[in-house]
C-alpha cells in the first residue's frame, strides 16, 4: 500500500505521506481523533488525498478565518460530528509605540517568533496590520509566546493572547510586474522575476529548493500556468496571475504578483 502511495508524490513528502496515512488509518481502523499542528496548502493536498482513500474518515480543516492559507486538521471516523470540535486556535497579537514599528514586514515578525524556539508547524497565517499584527498560533504556544516574546527586530513590543474570534485579518501586498518571456518555462520566469540570470536559478531549482503550488519541482523546463504560486527558498514568492498572450514577435505576456 505505501508504494503505491509513493507514486503520487515527490520524494522529499514521503516522510509526510507515512505520518498523514497513520492519521487516516488510527481514525478509520481505531477510532482515534488527531489534531495536526498547521499544515502548509500542500500538505492539506496530501492529507485530502489519503482520506478519500479512506470510506470511514473525515476532516475539518480550521486556520482561523476562511481564506486560511496555512490550517489546522481535525482527523476523526465520518460518524463524529467535527462542527463544534475545539480546533485550539488563538490569536497573538503584536503591538509597540515605536514609530520604526511602521516598517516591520511578514519576515520581521516570523523570524522573531521562530527565533523563540518555536516550529514553524506551531504557527498559522500572520497577519500584519497597520500597528503591528495578528498571529494564529497553537492553543499550547500562547502562552509561551505571550511571556517571551518582547521584540520583533530590535524593537520593543508588548503582546497579548486574544481568542480567535478576535482575528484581524489583512490582504496580502502584491507587487505586480509585467514581462515578456521566450517560453513559460519556470527557470525562465523565475530568472525575470528575481531577476537573476538563467544559470543561476538553475542550481537552486536542481536543489529541490522551488515549489509550484507548495509542491518541489526540480525540472527548470517545468511549464507554468495562470494562477500558479511558486516560491524559491531565499528568494521569496510570486503568482502568475495572467499568461498566455503573445506579442508581435510570438513571446507570451505574464502579469506576476510578487509577494511583499
Amino acid at each position: 500500500m505505501k508504494l503505491e502511495l509513493y507514486e503520487h508524490f515527490h520524494p522529499d513528502e514521503r516522510e509526510f505521506v507515512d505520518r498523514a496515512w497513520e492519521w487516516v488509518v488510527n481514525a478509520g481502523q481505531y477510532h482515534e481523533t488527531k489534531l495536526t499542528d498547521f499544515l502548509d496548502p500542500r500538505q492539506i493536498v496530501i492529507l485530502n488525498s489519503l482520506a478519500n482513500r479512506h470510506p470511514d474518515v473525515h476532516i475539518r480543516l480550521d486556520g482561523g478565518h476562511e481564506e486560511a492559507e496555512r490550517c489546522r486538521a481535525l482527523i476523526a471516523p465520518d460518524y463524529r460530528d467535527l462542527n463544534h470540535e475545539d480546533m485550539k486556535l488563538k490569536v497573538l497579537s503584536i503591538d509597540a509605540d515605536d514609530q520604526k514599528f511602521l516598517s516591520l514586514e511578514h519576515g520581521d515578525y516570523m523570524g522573531s517568533i521562530l527565533g523563540l524556539g518555536i516550529k514553524r508547524s506551531k504557527i498559522g497565517d500572520i497577519h500584519v496590520l497597520e500597528r503591528g499584527c495578528h498571529t494564529v498560533v497553537c492553543e499550547e504556544i500562547s502562552s509561551f509566546l505571550d511571556m517571551n516574546l518582547n521584540q520583533v527586530h530590535r524593537i520593543h513590543v508588548q503582546s497579548e493572547i486574544l481568542p480567535i474570534e478576535q482575528l484581524r485579518t489583512s490582504k496580502v501586498a502584491l507587487e505586480t510586474l509585467d514581462i515578456t518571456v521566450a517560453s513559460l518555462r519556470l527557470d525562465g520566469i523565475v530568472s525575470d522575476v528575481f531577476r537573476l540570470s538563467r544559470s543561476k536559478v538553475l542550481i537552486p531549482i536542481r536543489a529541490g529548493r522551488c515549489r509550484v503550488n507548495w509542491k518541489t519541482v526540480e525540472d527548470p523546463s517545468s511549464p507554468l500556468k495562470e494562477g500558479d504560486m511558486v516560491s524559491m527558498q531565499g528568494f521569496g514568492r510570486f503568482k502568475v496571475l495572467e499568461a498566455g498572450d503573445l506579442t508581435k514577435r510570438g513571446r507570451f505576456r505574464v502579469k506576476i504578483g510578487k509577494f511583499v
